[in-house]
């Protein structure tokens, strides 16, 4: 079982720190949301988290796993993440698959005319609009068949029915996975019973 454990967690940049002093445990099944206004440090948390990036002080530990393999435990979604341009829907779901296998029980038909683009399935993503991109990004990490989920503001540049298509993904494909969030809107977050407010540790200035 993957439990991922910070202990005196802390990240800066230059002599600011993002958060400092977090000690937290997030348990397999359970479901987590990283709250805070812009610039308290949920993106940095979830990259760290996901082994992206490297702590300031503390340690982080994925129980039997470390840097080099936790990857293959681990889907984000997130804006910062991009999509392979030249790809076409079709081809972006298949490279993906290759390093990251997705669920046996759907095929790439089938996940692709869940998330509305089935008439784009031959399109090159460079010709999607911003909504088109983020519901291939969550499709891509929610049908990943890995027991983590990552997703950082989850339903950027969505209108009301891709609100609508996230949770039923959610619902149907991922409530068994630890799922971690970084948002500040309560519709993404919903569901989560546990809720981080990383403002508790944020720490200004020049603090060593």
């Amino acid at each position: 079982m993957v439990q991922i454990s910070l202990q005196k967690a802390g990240k800066r940049f230059n002599k600011d720190w993002i958060f400092k002093d977090l000690d937290y445990s997030f348990e397999m099944g359970q479901h987590y949301a990283l709250i805070g206004n812009n610039g308290s440090g949920k993106s940095t948390l979830l990259q760290t988290i996901s082994g992206y990036a490297t702590l300031s002080k503390g340690k982080i530990e994925w129980g039997d796993y470390n840097t080099e393999t936790i990857f293959q435990q681990i889907s984000v979604a997130a804006p910062y993440l991009e999509l392979i341009e030249e790809f076409t829907t079709i081809e972006q779901f298949e490279f993906h698959n290759r390093f990251k296998p997705f669920r046996k029980d759907l095929t790439t038909a089938r996940m692709i005319e869940m998330i509305g683009l089935k008439a784009a399935t031959d399109k090159q993503i460079r010709y999607f609009s911003s909504g088109m991109k983020q519901r291939l990004k969550l499709a891509l990490a929610i049908f990943s068949e890995t027991p983590i989920l990552l997703l950082d503001e989850p339903c950027s540049n969505l209108d009301k029915e891709g609100y609508a298509l996230y949770h039923d993904l959610i619902r149907n494909y991922a409530m068994h996975k630890l799922i971690i969030i970084g948002s500040n809107d309560t519709q993404e977050y919903d569901y989560c019973t546990k809720h981080i407010n990383l403002l508790d540790y944020k720490v200004a200035g020049n603090n060593n």
